[in-house]
Formats: C-alpha cells, structure tokens, sequence
C-alpha cells in the first residue's frame, strides 16, 4: 500500500502537458506532493499551458530550474534569440507573461527531500550535499535580485569547466549553474565537457559520466535528475535519471520516494531529434 501522504518526482515535461496530465491521473491524491527535475517548457506544444499547470498547482508542486527553463528567462528579457526549435511564443505573448517569468526564475536550482536530492543535470564529484545546497543557493539568490537580468547576460559559456572554490562573480555563478542544468559528463577530476550527448556508453576517452566519478561526494545521498533523455531511465541505489524522452516520442517518468513506486506513460512525439 502506497504511503497516505507521499511526493512523486516527474521527469522532464519540456511543454507536453497532455502525458502529464494522464500521469498525474495515476499518482494525484489530496496528499500528494510532486517535485518537478526541471524543463517544464519548450519543444513540446504545450508550454504555456504546462507552465501554469504546475504554478497554479502552488504548494503541492514544487520544480527546480533546468536549462530550458533558464533560456526563457533569458529569451524573455531579449539576452538570447529564441531558438528555431523553441515553442515559447505563447508563454512570451502571454497576458500573463510577467506573472509566469517571476513565477519561474524563483524557482531553486536543488531540492532536499526525504534524503534524496533532486537537480535538473547534476552534481559536481567534488561536492557533497551541503556544499551542493549552498552554492545552488548562491544562483537562487541572485535570479531573485533585482540584478537578475544583469546575471543571465553572463550566464551563457562553457567556461570555467573545473570548479574551484577560489571562483567568484559571475565565473562562479556560471560554473555552478552549468552543472546542475547541463552536466552530463566530466573527467575524473571533475572537469566539465558539454560536446557528447549521446548515453553513458558513448563516452569518449577521459571522460565519465559525472555519477561515475569514483569517490562523488554525494554517493552518500540518492540524486534524481532528468536533462538526459539519451541515458533514459535508471535506477540504482542511489541515483534515480527520469528522463525518459517524452519530448522525442518515448514516455514520461516518475519516481515515488517513499517505496521507489515507477509510474510512466507514453508519448507522442512532438520532436524528431536533429
């Protein structure tokens, strides 16, 4: 028997409200408390109405920010050219539109939950749940600034690839926001490399899945992320990837932490890799 009150993580949705919908059909009680693993928007055909789905659902939704969801930002206040793929129109010619931006650039970067912490991408090898917290909160703290605007003009880059606790200012910020919205794979030392999307099993010479690190810092504590739709599913002791490729056409996934409960459904494809 499921736990009477109990919190459900959805991986990512990018604007398919329909197969959340039909999931949410399986999982919703008055207890139930969902976390989203970032990307509620873009390249599905439903981003507007997603993104305020999960707003209006206020204290029983909560959703950490991924990348998508930080190029609206960014999109929004005119930083970057909407991209030819991207399906944010109706959420940028929304009457809403403000309210919605506000709503989304609150949201954390990294959720503590019932021993699990959940992020978009990833953690850094080099750091452990505490340190993982703090310094998501350091970009929590400056996307709810009035200087929000002035960090995602410096939010966009490759660089530093390494973190280091010596980093400040907006090098900081960067590095720590590419690991939890973009990471995939890293050198042994921690060293970040954005060029390989494919699975695990592509992975070039030097270069490892971040969880594969030996010695992670947060093997003491279970991450559940989304961001990887190539890897798709995977569940081990302590890591959870929910990414399941809804977008592409495969199935939209969640996890139960209480019992590790796997819910998903099917998808139809609103994007064709390319």
């Amino acid at each position: 028997m499921p736990p009477s009150s109990h919190t459900i993580v959805v991986g990512d949705l990018q604007g398919c409200l329909l197969p959340y919908l039909q999931l949410q059909s399986q999982t919703d009680s008055p207890d139930t408390h969902t976390i989203f693993a970032g990307d509620l928007i873009n390249r599905g055909p439903q981003s507007l109405q997603t993104l305020r789905t999960v707003m209006q659902m206020g204290e029983r939704a909560r959703a950490v920010l991924g990348n998508h969801d930080l190029h609206l930002l960014a999109v929004a206040c005119g930083i970057r050219p909407a991209h030819r793929d991207d399906t944010l129109d109706d959420i940028l010619n929304a009457p809403d539109r403000e309210e919605l931006i506000d709503w989304l650039r609150h949201r954390p970067l990294a959720i503590h939950q019932q021993g699990h912490l959940i992020v978009h991408a990833g953690v850094l090898p080099q750091w452990d749940l505490h340190k993982a917290l703090a310094l998501a909160n350091e970009v929590e703290t400056m996307l709810r600034s009035d200087q929000w605007m002035v960090f995602l003009r410096h939010m966009y880059g490759n660089q530093p690839e390494r973190w280091s606790d010596e980093l400040v200012g907006h090098d900081r910020l960067r590095c720590i926001i590419n690991a939890f919205t973009r990471l995939r794979f890293c050198q042994a030392d921690g060293t970040m490399d954005f060029s390989v999307k494919e699975g695990a099993a592509a992975a070039p010479d030097g270069l490892m899945p971040w969880f594969e690190v030996p010695g992670r810092r947060t093997e003491d504590v279970t991450v559940v992320f989304g961001h990887w739709s190539t890897l798709g599913l995977l569940m081990r002791p302590n890591l959870i990837a929910l990414d399941t490729g809804c977008v592409w056409g495969g199935q939209l996934s969640a996890v139960r932490l209480e019992d590790r409960a796997l819910f998903q459904v099917p998808c139809p494809q609103a994007r064709r890799p390319g």
